[in-house]
């Protein structure tokens, strides 16, 4: 039984919504991980890690990575030593201080995670085929008021 289907008539439709959203997103999640580990042997964190560095292409430190990715320190270590084993990514030192370093893509990894990032889109876009271009732009205009409505009270 998925979370939606714990909601009844007697719950507010606001809750049933909720669960609803839900529910399409863990969904959407489950194929993205599916398929990453399917066409890519990956996860969904490995790609995750190696998004946050092709948006920063001069790298960034290991802290700024944890915090951009909203997990702990020890699981960007873990997913950061095995992609530099892997020869995806790379350390380099920060000048001036010896302690710390910045983590970027290699060439090769962001060849792979150019591929990886144009199949994701794709099963994104496929996730949402039975809506058309006028459901999803009603959809995100909507899903824009809530996310306005958090924004201003913060």
């Amino acid at each position: 039984m998925d979370l939606e289907a714990r909601a009844h008539a007697e719950h507010p439709d606001e809750l049933r919504l909720w669960l609803r959203l839900l529910t399409c997103a863990q969904l959407i999640e489950k194929q993205l991980r599916t398929e990453l580990r399917t066409r890519f042997e990956t996860t969904l964190p490995r790609f995750d890690l190696m998004a946050q560095l092709e948006r920063a292409p001069e790298g960034l430190r290991m802290n700024e990575l944890s915090r951009r990715m909203m997990v702990t320190g020890g699981n960007v270590t873990g997913i950061t030593d095995q992609l530099a084993a892997e020869g995806l990514v790379e350390r380099v030192e920060v000048a001036g201080d010896r302690r710390a370093y910045r983590v970027r893509l290699t060439p090769r990894g962001r060849r792979l995670f150019n591929s990886m990032a144009q199949a994701h889109e794709s099963w994104v876009v496929d996730a949402f085929g039975a809506l058309s271009p006028e459901d999803i732009r009603a959809l995100h205009e909507l899903l824009g008021k809530v996310k306005a409505s958090f924004q201003e009270t913060v």
